[in-house]
């Protein structure tokens, strides 16, 4: 029951903003800072952790789940740390999903070789 919650979750997500992309005037860039923004949002006011708990990663992997992810390491920061946990707990949280992905995504281009499209 755990993937089918993740698989409809998620795709209910994606669904929604390719709703939005194309019904409004809204660029990608900005619907990508609006779903950041958003999940840390509903995680400040404590609505997205029970969809993370009821989904997994059907709530946690779309970008909605960045943000959540950003403030939740806030969130612990600030208790640690004080103030300071504001400036360094969501660079703590998000460091290893980052880093894989600068890192995955230059191992493919090297060995798929992109090319520009004409």
């Amino acid at each position: 029951m755990d993937y089918f919650n993740a698989f409809w979750f998620g795709g209910l997500v994606c669904a929604l903003i390719q709703i939005l992309l194309d019904k409004t005037k809204l660029m990608p860039g900005r619907v990508m800072v609006l779903l950041v923004c958003s999940g840390a949002l509903l995680s400040a006011v404590g609505v997205y952790r029970p969809l993370v708990d009821f989904a997994g990663a059907g709530a946690s992997v779309p970008l909605i789940g960045f943000g959540h992810v950003l403030w939740e390491g806030m969130k612990k920061a600030i208790e640690e740390d004080g103030i300071l946990g504001l400036f360094t707990g969501g660079f703590t949280a998000c460091a290893a999903g980052v880093s894989s992905a600068l890192i995955f995504s230059y191992l493919a281009s090297l060995f798929f070789r992109p090319k520009m499209k004409k």
